[in-house]
């Protein structure tokens, strides 16, 4: 594929993902007090699903002829999220979530936008599939913080 654009965007993407799995990986590790049992397992099914996500992301490039980023420092330099500070707090850990989503669910919703010009129906139909998946996420998150 020639659109070099639409390639950052997609390794812009798969960084994020990237760290975002090394946050939730922590969060998963340094979750303390009420919530413990609950947050401890929902960060793991994240983490875990953000895994199959990363690989679909990366094989996806190279479905559609590129390569992707693969190295800690071209993701840290490319993702829009940013390493986290160890958080030990549900509320917290929550709120990063949730803030986290959002940065990748815009990402994804500008791909998806490209995708259908660019007609690659492969990527449309997973950042469709990732929109969906997250706006349901988010409004768990979103209703577990009310508590």
């Amino acid at each position: 594929m020639e659109n070099k654009e639409y390639i950052h965007a997609l390794n812009g993407l798969l960084a994020s993902y990237q760290v975002h799995y090394q946050n939730l990986r922590s969060l998963h590790w340094n979750v303390k007090g009420q919530g413990f049992f609950e947050l401890h397992v929902k960060y793991e099914e994240l983490y875990t699903r953000a895994q199959v996500v990363i690989d679909e992301l990366a094989e996806r490039i190279l479905s559609i002829g590129a390569t992707p980023l693969s190295q800690f420092k071209e993701y840290l330099s490319t993702s829009s999220i940013a390493e986290n500070p160890i958080i030990h707090k549900g509320a917290p850990g929550v709120e990063y979530i949730l803030k986290a989503q959002e940065d990748l669910l815009q990402q994804e919703k500008q791909l998806l936008e490209v995708s259908g010009t660019e007609n690659d129906e492969g990527t449309n139909a997973l950042m469709s599939d990732l929109i969906r998946e997250k706006e349901k996420t988010n409004w768990m998150f979103k209703s577990w913080l009310e508590h």
